[in-house]
C-alpha cells in the first residue's frame, strides 16, 4: 500500500472551470483572497493554503483553518507536500515536503493531503488523532466554501482515492458515523476508491499503537522528558521527520502490518471500520469501488526467508493479527493451499514463485487487505442501502508480467498517467468522468464501453484487460470471504 504520498490521496471535485484567460483570477471569501492561476486548457490553481501552518504548538495538533485575509496568492506551482511516512529511508528525497506543507493543488483534480497520524495514549489524551484525516476533511470544507467562486458546484463532488487514499475516502464515509455534512450540506454526493476500503483495526490506544509512539519518541531521544507529545513538537524538523520514519516502511519486512492507519478514536472514528459499516453508520453515497487483481505481489517480495508454512503462519501471528490464534491462521493458510492455482500472481500456475512461499503470502496480504475486504465492504453497504447504487472491477491489464502480474499501484500509470493510452485507460476515464458528472459510470459519450452493472444487480465485477473488457461473477474464493466474516474480530491489525 503506498500510504501517504500525496500523488495517491487526491480528490476529485466536479468543477466547472472558467474559460482560459492570460491569468485567470478567482477571487474566494473563506479566507479572503484573490488566487491569481495558470490559464491552460484546464486552468490550474496550485499551492493554495488551506490551514494554519502546523508548526510549533500546531504541531500535531488538529489542523485549523485560516481565518485571516491571505491578499494576493500566486497560484502557479505547488506546494511542498507535508511530512511523509517514505517506503523506505532510501526515498526519503524522492518527494520535495516542508513542514508547512498544507495546500491544495487544484487543477480539474482536487488534492487533500494524508499525512502521517501518530499514535498511542498520549496522542488520543490530547485529542490530536487522526490528523491526517481531519486534513484531508478541512481540505473538503474548504471546497465546500470556495469552489464555487471558481465556477464549480459544492454540491457536485466526488472523492476519490487510491491505496492509503482509497482507504481514506472510506473512512470519511464513516467519519463521524457516518455524518458527511457540513453547515447542513453533504461534503461530497460520491465517492471512488481504487483498492483500498475497510481496514479492521484496534483504538488508538492499543498496545501495537503505543509501541508505535513509543519508537518514535525513542528515535527523537524524547524519552526522557516528563512531556514526550511537547518534546516531539519541540525538535527541529530534520529530527522530527526522521523519528517519524523510524518505524518500518510499507515497502520492508513487515509490510502492510502498517505503522500507521486510521485508528478508533471514540471521535473521528467512533469503533472500527468494520464495525461501523456493520452498524450501517456511513454516508450513503454511490460509489465505484475496485482492485487489481495481485494486490499482494509487490508487498511479499521482502520476506524470501519464509519457507515453510510454519513460518508463514508465525509471520502473520507476529507481525499481522496479535488478537488471531495461531490454528485460525493455520486454517487461513489452508485456502491457499495449492501455490499453483492459489497463489498470486493468479493464474500463472507453477511460474513466478519467487520463493517457496511468495505466491501464498502474495494472495493471503492482497485478499485481507484490499480484494476480499472490498467485497465486504460492498456486501455491507448493500444489506443497509440496497438503493445506493455501487459498481465494481477488478483489472487484468498487466496479466503476463513476471512475478508482479497487475500489481498494487499499476493502475496509476495507467489510468491517470496514461502510460500506454489503450483501451483500458480511455474506458476508466470514460466511467470514471461520467459518474463524476452523472453519479452512474455509463453516461458516457465514448460509445464504444460496456454497460457496467450495478454490484448488487449482478453480484459481478468488470473486469479490466487492456484491449477489451468483461464481467466476471464475484465469487471467486469463497471460502477466504467466509473465514473474514466469521473471524474479523481476530484480524484486527
Amino acid at each position: 500500500m503506498f500510504t501517504l504520498l500525496v500523488l495517491f490521496c487526491s480528490f476529485l471535485s466536479c468543477s466547472a472551470l472558467p474559460a482560459a484567460s492570460a491569468s485567470p483570477t478567482v477571487t474566494i471569501s473563506s479566507p479572503e483572497a484573490t488566487i491569481v492561476g495558470l490559464a491552460g486548457e484546464v486552468e490550474q490553481f496550485a499551492g493554495i493554503p488551506f490551514a494554519k501552518p502546523p508548526v510549533d504548538s500546531l504541531r500535531l495538533k488538529p489542523p485549523q483553518p485560516l481565518t485571516e485575509p491571505l491578499g494576493t496568492i500566486l497560484a502557479q506551482e505547488n506546494g511542498k507536500a507535508c511530512p511523509q511516512f517514505f517506503f523506505s529511508t532510501t526515498l526519503n528525497d524522492a518527494i520535495p515536503t516542508s513542514e508547512i506543507g498544507l495546500f491544495l493543488d487544484t487543477p480539474l483534480f482536487q488534492k487533500a493531503l494524508d499525512v502521517g497520524d501518530n499514535f498511542g495514549k498520549e496522542i488520543l489524551a490530547d485529542g490530536s488523532s487522526n490528523l491526517g484525516l481531519l486534513d484531508q476533511r478541512l481540505g473538503l470544507q474548504w471546497t465546500a466554501d470556495n469552489i464555487a467562486a471558481f465556477g464549480g458546484d459544492p454540491s457536485k463532488v466526488t472523492i476519490w482515492g487510491e491505496s492509503a487514499g482509497s482507504i481514506s475516502v472510506f473512512d470519511h464515509m464513516i467519519a463521524y458515523d457516518g455524518d458527511n455534512t457540513y453547515r447542513s450540506q453533504p461534503l461530497f454526493r460520491g465517492a471512488i476508491m481504487n483498492s483500498g476500503s475497510i481496514i479492521p483495526a484496534d483504538p488508538v490506544d492499543c498496545p501495537k499503537a503505543q509501541d508505535i509512539y513509543d519508537t518514535v519518541v525513542a528515535a527523537a531521544g524524547c524519552s526522557s522528558s516528563g512531556n514526550t507529545l511537547s518534546c516531539l513538537r519541540a525538535l527541529d524538523y530534520e529530527t522530527f521527520l526522521n523519528a517519524t520514519n523510524s518505524p518500518s516502511g510499507i515497502l520492508s519486512y513487515s509490510s502492510v502490518a502498517l505503522s500507521y492507519l486510521p485508528r478508533p478514536d471514540g471521535t473521528f472514528l467512533t469503533d472500527s471500520p468494520d464495525v461501523l459499516g456493520l452498524a450501517g453508520k456511513f454516508a450513503k453515497v454511490p460509489f465505484i469501488i475496485g482492485d487489481q487483481e495481485d494486490e499482494g505481489t509487490l508487498f511479499a517480495l521482502f520476506q524470501s526467508n519464509i519457507t515453510t508454512d510454519d513460518e508463514v503462519v508465525d509471520y502473520l501471528l507476529s507481525k499481522y493479527f496479535h488478537s488471531a490464534s495461531q490454528s485460525q491462521i493455520e486454517q487461513l493458510i489452508d485456502f491457499y493451499s495449492d501455490i499453483s492455482a492459489d497463489g498470486s500472481p493468479f493464474r500463472t500456475g507453477l511460474l513466478n514463485n519467487w520463493y517457496p512461499q511468495f505466491k501464498r503470502l502474495a494472495a493471503i496480504l492482497g485478499d485481507l487487505t484490499f480484494t476480499i475486504t472490498r467485497r465486504a465492504t460492498l456486501t455491507m453497504v448493500n444489506s443497509f442501502a440496497a438503493d445506493v447504487p455501487t459498481w465494481s472491477y477488478l483489472s487484468s491489464y498487466d496479466f503476463g508480467t513476471p512475478v508482479l502480474g497487475t500489481f498494487h499501484g499499476s493502475d496509476i500509470l495507467q489510468v491517470f498517467f496514461g502510460v500506454l493510452p489503450n483501451y483500458a485507460s480511455s474506458a476508466f476515464h470514460g466511467y470514471y468522468v461520467s459518474f463524476v458528472n452523472s453519479l452512474n459510470p455509463n453516461n458516457s459519450t465514448n460509445t464504444a464501453l460496456a454497460n457496467w452493472p450495478t454490484w448488487a444487480s449482478s453480484k459481478q465485477l468488470l473486469n479490466m484487460y487492456p484491449l477489451t473488457s468483461t464481467m466476471i461473477n464475484d465469487d471467486f474464493r469463497g471460502d477466504v470471504y467466509d473465514f473474514l466474516a466469521a473471524n474479523i474480530k481476530s484480524l484486527y491489525i
